[in-house]
């Protein structure tokens, strides 16, 4: 499904060169839930951003699906990131003038689909994380707990076989944490949906069928 082979991430600037991953090798097999934790500085966001294709190794091969991504080109990644890959961010990032559905919709933006499609795919999405009374509210109006499900619909509304979470329970205590844990387990367990998700959190991260550590940009 995903695997990285020698992957190095350098950041240069005129002074000094940074190492953010060293070397990182990882096979992640379909339907899997994989959860990494490492202290913080040691790489798991930069790692998480580079199999999302939000990010570019400086060198290293990425493959995801059986496509080796790291070769394609900006319109390629764009495409292939929108139809396979739903992404889960510890601050939401929910647009505040956007109604709730509307903020669920925007994957959706990108494909070949009418209003009615759109509204439809969204309002499902929202019923699966037990939302859909709260679709036409704004994120304000909504709890912490609340806007990461909504952040957990709009992930899944483009039915991506991959969801990439980096850490989805920190804005959170620790009953809203579980919620959103529990969906994030049903959506592995009855989609198949593989799983990656960045966290501090060891009883989180024990949850999941296994546990990467990073230290200084490598694996332990």
């Amino acid at each position: 499904m995903i695997t990285l082979q020698n992957i190095n991430k350098l950041y240069r600037t005129d002074t000094i060169e940074t190492t953010a991953l060293n070397n990182i090798n990882l096979q992640v097999d379909e339907g899997e839930f994989l959860s990494i934790m490492g202290p913080s500085g040691c790489g798991k966001s930069t790692l998480l951003n580079i199999i999302g294709l939000l990010d570019e190794p400086s060198n290293g091969k990425i493959e995801i699906k059986g496509h080796t991504v790291s070769n394609y080109h900006t319109k390629e990644t764009a495409k292939f990131r929108n139809e396979h890959l739903g992404f889960i961010f510890q601050s939401f990032h929910l647009i505040p003038e956007l109604s709730v559905i509307d903020n669920v919709q925007l994957p959706l933006l990108y494909r070949n689909l009418s209003q009615k499609e759109r509204n439809q795919m969204a309002s499902v999405a929202l019923e699966s994380v037990g939302l859909n009374n709260r679709m036409e509210h704004f994120p304000s109006q909504l709890s912490g707990g609340q806007k990461q499900r909504v952040a957990i619909a709009r992930a899944i509304v483009g039915k991506p076989s991959i969801i990439l979470a980096d850490e989805p329970t920190g804005n959170l205590d620790s009953v809203m944490g579980n919620e959103i844990m529990n969906i994030l387990l049903q959506l592995n367990q009855e989609n198949k949906t593989t799983i990656i998700m960045v966290t501090h959190d060891e009883n989180m991260a024990h949850k999941t069928h296994r546990l990467m550590r990073l230290y200084d940009g490598r694996q332990l």
